[in-house]
């Protein structure tokens, strides 16, 4: 019992609509409109990629990429710019993977649990095991690829990447062959041999520019 109080008060699992002011114009809308686009498709999605502004980005500043890599793959993109774990969760338990049954789902979400409020790695790895678990009780012959949380922070050192490692130990034994979960890190592809994150790659130092995308 003990432990159902504790998993209550951790806002990483409870669904959500995003509440941010800057978020209110869009983000409701991009909702229904992705569901709109769900429904013209007629289930006809392979390869799904659900997160936050960095998987968002696919359709801005990585689109050459997504265009290149991803497009031709029947691709669909429910990332959400500053989406939390628990925003992830609201979204798919509210139709945004009705109707399909993609090859694959790739994930890369907590990042904001870390910005918005430095969150426990424990909690936002709990957020991100509930995320598979609603897939996997929705799409039950899809496969997961789970990505860790890309760096941020210039240094090694720096609060938030500290945070975010602290997320990928816990979250990279969510992995599981036979049930289809796949873990995959490519931050070091990010980083200089300091293990510094240059400006070149992400210029505020957490979101890719059109390099970081290629890579």
């Amino acid at each position: 019992e003990g432990k159902d109080t504790q998993k209550n008060q951790i806002a990483a699992l409870k669904a959500e609509v995003q509440t941010a002011k800057w978020a209110q114009s869009w983000w409701m809308p991009r909702h229904k409109q992705k569901l709109a686009e769900l429904k013209s498709r007629k289930g006809n999605v392979d390869l799904l990629f659900i997160g936050d502004s960095i998987t968002h980005g696919f359709e801005g500043g990585g689109k050459e990429t997504w265009q290149k890599y991803y497009a031709k793959r029947n691709a669909f993109n429910i990332g959400y710019s500053g989406d939390r774990t628990e925003q992830v969760i609201w979204r798919l338990q509210n139709g945004e993977v009705e109707g399909i049954s993609p090859k694959l789902a790739v994930i890369m979400i907590g990042t904001n649990n870390t910005g918005h409020r430095k969150e426990k790695p424990e909690h936002t790895a709990a957020g991100i095991q509930k995320i598979i678990e609603e897939l996997q009780t929705r799409l039950t012959k899809t496969k997961i690829l789970l990505l860790a949380i890309f760096p941020r922070d210039e240094k090694p050192s720096g609060a938030y990447r500290q945070i975010n490692d602290g997320v990928n130990r816990i979250i990279r034994e969510f992995a599981n062959d036979e049930k289809g979960v796949y873990f995959l890190d490519i931050g070091n592809k990010f980083l200089d041999e300091q293990g510094n994150l240059p400006k070149e790659i992400m210029p505020d130092r957490l979101h890719p520019n059109k390099k970081g995308y290629e890579i």
